[in-house]
């Protein structure tokens, strides 16, 4: 059976989880990257940061994107979410500020669904460098939908 996830379902699956897929647009065709990301459920944002490079670029031309997220535990078990938003860009403090919600936030995630003790944000994700900031972007949402399959 097949059946349309409701408003607190797909938001419940987009806030217990921080990798998604996030779909984009690049000189005409569609591509696909997986991200770590923070969902912040007061502000109905998606909070991601990625090095500068393809998706920062297509991104900044294109800024409708979309974003999956599947909890599969096997063919005839799964949920998943699709978010529609437009990307938008931070700078400066703004961007610092939202880094720190994304850290704090995907730490204590983690910390609840792993039961690992994370004291930095380079231990869940590579994409930090000692000397290169990395672009930080929202993903304002427009659209959550859904669905989930079992047998």
């Amino acid at each position: 059976m097949i059946k349309i996830l409701n408003q607190t379902e797909r938001s419940k699956i987009l806030e217990d989880n921080y990798i998604g897929h996030l779909a984009y647009i690049y000189q005409n065709r569609p591509f696909i990257a997986p991200i770590t990301y923070y969902f912040d459920k007061e502000r109905n944002i998606i909070i991601g940061y990625s090095a500068e490079g393809h998706k920062i670029k297509a991104m900044r031309k294109i800024n409708a994107v979309a974003m999956e997220v599947a909890e599969i535990d096997s063919v005839n078990n799964w949920n998943t979410i699709v978010v529609h938003g437009i990307f938008d860009e931070l700078e400066g403090s703004t961007a610092k500020a939202y880094l720190h919600d994304f850290s704090l936030g995907v730490k204590d995630l983690i910390m609840r669904k792993e039961q690992r003790k994370l004291d930095y944000i380079n231990e869940f994700s590579s994409k930090l460098y000692k000397d290169d900031f990395p672009v930080i972007f929202l993903i304002r949402i427009d659209e959550i939908t859904g669905r989930l399959r079992r047998s």
